[in-house]
């Protein structure tokens, strides 16, 4: 093994190499949510827009364009998760009894509920790339329906999706357990990349919690528009 190798390994199999990973993995998933955001919310423009953003996507480079980025965010996803876990059982061993006084009650309602958010959004993608990527009939479509020019009716499908209470309720709650996931993490990101210093901690921490509102905002109006009429 050269040394090279040797070296990778033991960074990647350090707490500050596992660390880096979550961060920049991290930010490549922070990436896709403002980009995915942005396309979705071309549904106030309407069902020509919306359909016309989602055929491209799926024609970028030939078609390849789009599973690299597949390809890309699944890797970014896996290792996120898998070494976010390692971190948290790495912690829990180097503090196997709780202390007298639990130091984690100042800690941000993020932070506390990084692991269980995780593991509920990740049920949602899931679901929604079934729905949306898959193509799998999730509300009785039968065929995978059609615009008029022959393309994938995202619009159609999003509508219909948000018309169902219990779905858009499903969607707004995962985006909430999204964005808290999003307030901590954001200001974890920019301390593990060693950005963070006593006077721009705070500046991080509103930076955090302004992008996750934000998140939530853009993705929430949506379902919320469907239903109360406003999209059609």
């Amino acid at each position: 093994m050269s040394t090279l190798a040797t070296s990778l390994g033991g960074f990647l199999g350090s707490s500050i190499g596992k660390k880096w990973i979550v961060a920049l993995s991290g930010l490549v998933l922070l990436g896709f949510l403002a980009g995915h955001l942005t396309g979705n919310l071309l549904v106030y423009v309407g069902p020509d827009a919306m359909n016309g953003y989602a055929e491209f996507l799926h024609h970028f480079l030939h078609g390849t364009g789009v599973w690299i980025a597949r390809i890309v965010l699944l890797v970014a996803l896996v290792a996120h998760v898998v070494f976010t876990i390692q971190l948290t059982i790495a912690n829990r061993k180097a503090r196997p009894q709780r202390y007298a006084i639990e130091v984690t009650q100042n800690a941000s309602k993020g932070s506390k509920w990084m692991a269980l958010s995780g593991l509920l959004i990740l049920c949602f993608i899931v679901f929604h790339l079934l729905h949306y990527t898959v193509r799998i009939d999730t509300f009785g479509f039968g065929d995978i329906p059609l615009d008029s020019e022959g393309r994938f009716d995202v619009y159609k499908m999003m509508i219909a999706g948000f018309s169902n209470v219990w779905v858009s309720l499903f969607y707004i709650i995962s985006i909430a357990l999204l964005c808290l996931h999003l307030s901590h993490g954001v200001t974890s990101l920019f301390q593990t990349l060693g950005l963070t210093t006593p006077k721009t901690k705070a500046i991080y921490e509103v930076v955090g919690m302004g992008f996750s509102a934000a998140i939530f905002v853009g993705f929430a109006s949506i379902p919320l528009s469907v239903l109360f009429g406003w999209v059609k």
